[in-house]
Parts: C-alpha cells; sequence; structure tokens
C-alpha cells in the first residue's frame, strides 16, 4: 500500500486514543501522522508506532498541508465546523460523529457491508453509530440470503459509549459514590432505558440513529424496523438482542454456516458448553461475536440473534481506520 499522511482530530480522546492504537496494531502505512485535538490538549504527547507525536490545537489552518486522510472523532459540533474545511483542501475526513450520518450526499461506510460506497465520497466518509456497525455486520450475510422484512434491536450498552464520563460515573458507583455526570440515573446496578435524548416520538436519538443508519447502509429503505436501546453496568463492549423476520424460508444450519463464512463474524454458539459471547471476553476484539442463533417460533421465518462487539474498536476506531484502509489504493 501507498505511504500516506494522516491526520487524528481528537487524538487525546477514548477514541481518539484507539485510532492510535489501531494503527499501530494494523501496521497502517502513513508517512507522517499529525495529532490534534483542542486548544486545552494542545502540547501533550501520544504514542503510536513507538513514536512520540506532539498534540497541536485543532483549528482552520491545520490543513494547510500534507494529509490525505484525516480520522475524526471530536464531537458533532467540531465535526460540522472542520471536516468541510478539511475535505476542501482535498482531504478525504473518516468522520466518528453523528454530524453527517444521514446526509444523503455523505456515504456511511461499514466495510464488511458496503464498501462500494466510498467511492461516491466527496471529500467526507461517515462512521456509522457504535450500535448500528455491529448489528449490520452480522446482518448482511443473512439479508443478503434469506431477505430480512423486519428487526427488532434490543441493546445492552456499555458505558465507555459515554466516554471517560460514563466510566467513571460506572467506576464511582461501584464504590458507593453515585454521580450523574454521563447519566440522569445512577447508572451501578441499574439498566438505564434511556441512551440520548427523548424524541416526540418516545424513541430516543440513538434508537432512531440504528433504524435509519440500518436502512441507509443496506439502501433499503422498505425495511421495518424498532429498536428499544439500554445502559447497562458494563465498562467495554455492547451487546445487542436481535430478532428477524425473513421474506424466505431458512435451515439453522444454513444460518450459522452463512455466518461462519461471513467477513468479521466469529460464531460462538455452544450451549452445551455454556459458549455464547460475553461483553467482557470481547473487550479488545475487532471482530463481532454471534451467538445464541435459534428460530423465533411466533413467526414464520423467524430468527433470534445475540451479538457482542467493542463499541470502542469496532463500533469506531477500527471501523474508521478499515474504511482509510479501504481508501489508500485510491490515492495514487
Amino acid at each position: 500500500m501507498k505511504k500516506i499522511n494522516i491526520a487524528v482530530v481528537g487524538a487525546t480522546g477514548m477514541v481518539g486514543r484507539t485510532f492510535l492504537k489501531v494503527l499501530e496494531e494494523r501496521d497502517f502505512p502513513f508517512e507522517n501522522l499529525y495529532v490534534f485535538a483542542s486548544k486545552k490538549s494542545a502540547g501533550q504527547t501520544v504514542t503510536c508506532k513507538g513514536k512520540e507525536f506532539t498534540v497541536e490545537e485543532l483549528t482552520e489552518n491545520s490543513f494547510d498541508r500534507d494529509i490525505d486522510i484525516a480520522l475524526f472523532s471530536a464531537g458533532g459540533d467540531t465535526s460540522k465546523h472542520f471536516a468541510p474545511i478539511a475535505a476542501s483542501k482535498g482531504v478525504i475526513v473518516v468522520d466518528n460523529s453523528s454530524a453527517f450520518r444521514m446526509d444523503k450526499s455523505i456515504p456511511l461506510v461499514v466495510p464488511e457491508v458496503n464498501p462500494d460506497d466510498i467511492k461516491w465520497n466527496k471529500g467526507i466518509i461517515a462512521n456509522p453509530n457504535c450500535s448500528t456497525i455491529q448489528a449490520v455486520v452480522a446482518l448482511k450475510p443473512l439479508h443478503t440470503a434469506y431477505k430480512i422484512k423486519r428487526i427488532v434491536y434490543s441493546t445492552y450498552q456499555a458505558v465507555s459509549g459515554s466516554g471517560v464520563k460514563g466510566v467513571r460515573d460506572l467506576e464511582e458507583g461501584m464504590k458507593g459514590n453515585d454521580l450523574l455526570t454521563a447519566y440522569p440515573h445512577p447508572i451501578a446496578g441499574n439498566c438505564i432505558p434511556h441512551i440520548d435524548v427523548f424524541l416526540e416520538n418516545g424513541y430516543t436519538k440513538e434508537e432512531m440513529k440504528m433504524i435509519e443508519e440500518t436502512k441507509k447502509i443496506f439502501n433499503d429503505y422498505d425495511l421495518k424496523i424498532t429498536a428499544t436501546t439500554v445502559r447497562v453496568p458494563v465498562k467495554d463492549s455492547h451487546s445487542e438482542s436481535i430478532n428477524l423476520e425473513f421474506e424466505n424460508s431458512f435451515e439453522l444450519d444454513q444460518v450459522r454456516n452463512v455466518l461462519e463464512n461471513a467477513p468479521g463474524i466469529i460464531v460462538q454458539d455452544y450451549l452445551s458448553n455454556n459458549v455464547y459471547p460475553l461483553a467482557r471476553d470481547i473487550a479488545g476484539k475487532d471482530e463481532v461475536y454471534v451467538g445464541r442463533i435459534r428460530r423465533d417460533f411466533s413467526v414464520e421465518n423467524g430468527l433470534n440473534l445475540w451479538v457482542v462487539a467493542d463499541n470502542i474498536r469496532k463500533g469506531a476506531a477500527t471501523n474508521a481506520i478499515q474504511i482509510a484502509e479501504l481508501l489508500v489504493p485510491t490515492l495514487a
């Protein structure tokens, strides 16, 4: 692969630091690396591939240099302001915020699912929501094989999805010190059915993200989808119960075979040994794990799945870097 120049925006945050870790682990072929963050973080140092890099303050002039790809994870407001500036200077932005996900002119990409969509980018590519990414990786091969007509998402999402505040709320709550910096209620000992803000239709913004992003990624706006998203007292890795109804009939052994042969998926479904995907075991891994594969006998052609993935890695940093890897051959 061609060596390129890459930037990380939000380099001192939880996802930003994971960007650097994954770039190193995957030996991403960069020539130069530039790291940006807010003014208060400028001057800090971060490490990647054994080298130290000094964090610069992100400004409107930050992209006045030879940068091919910029990985953004600094919040929606930052992305809305700075991503178009970067794109106007020839940088391809892979943005981890929700700022551009539902913009019809911007591709929303999961490399195992819709890699060809990067071809129509105009300088910005959106990284989907963490809970959406792992779901569609598991569902794409099944949608291709059996044609999904309805999806019911129920998620059990880790506190790291709320950043350092969510992790701190859980850690302090486990000590008996209930903090409310990330959530409206104590997270320790609770399951909170409230992620992001409530909308007029009674759903949360997180639930609607899953619904609308799935349709866009699959380019199938006839899909019937509903969702309930829940924050649980788990540090890392999101877990999802996914109920499906297909147009076509299936056999369970065929379903397992489809999943086992799909990219980015590991099947863990050995009930006699109590083997199924567990959040703690999957933290730090890049694959999407699927288990509890069984029929839903209440409907024709119904299926239940349990899907688990590391929300900071596959749900954010790793997916973004996989997108960047797809871009490298196009940067002649």
